[in-house]
C-alpha cells in the first residue's frame, strides 16, 4: 500500500514534467533527396530491382484487409511504381496510393487508376 502510494506520487509528480505528444502536432526535419541517396548506397544496403519492388507493392495492396486489389497491376517504369486498373470509390483510391507509397519507399508512386462506379459489387 505504502509502496504504491509512492509510485502513485512518483508517476504524477513527474506528469506535469512531460508535455503530450501526438503524431498531429509532432515535428520532423523535411526528407532531402541527398538523404535517400546516401541511404541507398550505405554498404549492406539492399537495393530493389524493378521486378522486386513491383512484388512488394503487389504483396502489400494484397496483404491490406480493407483494399480489394484484384483490379489493380503494378509496374515499374522508369524508377516508379505504376498503378493500373480500376477501383470502386474515391476512398479505394486513396487507399491505393496510400499503400503503395508506404511500400515503394522513397520511390514515386503514379496513379492510372480509375474509378468504376458500382462498388458494391465486388
Amino acid at each position: 500500500m505504502i509502496v504504491c502510494a509512492y509510485l502513485g506520487s512518483a508517476v504524477c509528480g513527474l506528469g506535469g514534467f512531460t508535455s503530450p505528444v501526438s503524431a498531429q502536432n509532432a515535428v520532423s526535419p523535411p526528407a532531402s533527396q541527398s538523404d535517400s541517396v546516401a541511404v541507398a548506397t550505405l554498404p549492406g544496403a539492399a537495393v530493389l530491382s524493378d521486378g522486386e519492388l513491383a512484388k512488394r507493392v503487389k504483396a502489400a495492396l494484397h496483404a491490406d484487409p480493407y483494399f480489394y486489389d484484384k483490379h489493380v497491376t503494378v509496374s515499374v517504369e522508369q524508377g516508379a511504381v505504376v498503378l493500373r486498373g480500376f477501383v470502386y470509390s474515391d476512398w479505394d483510391l486513396q487507399d491505393a496510393i496510400r499503400i503503395a507509397s508506404k511500400a515503394a519507399g522513397d520511390r514515386r508512386v503514379v496513379d492510372n487508376l480509375s474509378i468504376k462506379g458500382g462498388g458494391a459489387c465486388r
